[in-house]
């Protein structure tokens, strides 16, 4: 697992959201800086406060005109579900084969109570306008990702 680090390209991609259409990296960049961040798995304890959290401060980013996009390995349906059940506002996005996870090198092997697989890292990566990774954000819990990524922003 070679993770991108600042200073690389972030690879351009286009997937599909949470409402089945096609959101791709390199139109958000037109707008702004994105916030692009991997999460193992839509409903479960973790990645929900990760997501509420950045919810919570979505004026906040708009502010600062930084769109933020969730990378899974979830099928479109549970983004569904996990967006209209949080009312999540901003992107959910299904990379069901892990591509897109595997070329910002987040897919790899992982240990969860004695058990190893393969899974999602969970790391977020700030992508600049020019579509160059400017920050990878790796140290923070799921309940302090927002606070984190916001106090970046704010310099």
């Amino acid at each position: 697992m070679k993770t991108l680090v600042a200073g690389d390209k972030a690879p351009m991609f286009t997937l599909k959201d949470q409402q089945d259409n096609q959101v791709s990296l390199e139109e958000c960049l037109k707008k702004g800086p994105v916030v692009v961040y991997f999460y193992p798995k839509a409903l479960t304890p973790g990645c929900t406060v990760q997501a509420c959290g950045l919810r919570d401060t979505k004026a906040e980013l708009d502010a600062l005109n930084v769109t933020v996009l969730g990378i899974s390995p979830d099928p479109v349906a549970k983004l569904a579900k996990f967006a209209d059940k949080h009312e999540l506002n901003f992107s959910l996005l299904s990379d069901e084969d892990h591509a897109i996870a595997d070329a910002f090198g987040v897919w790899g092997e992982k240990k969860f109570m004695g058990k190893i697989y393969d899974g999602i890292h969970r790391l977020s990566f700030l992508v600049d306008q020019d579509g160059k990774v400017q920050h990878v954000f790796n140290k923070f819990k799921t309940k302090d990702h927002h606070e984190v990524v916001l106090n970046y922003l704010k310099g």
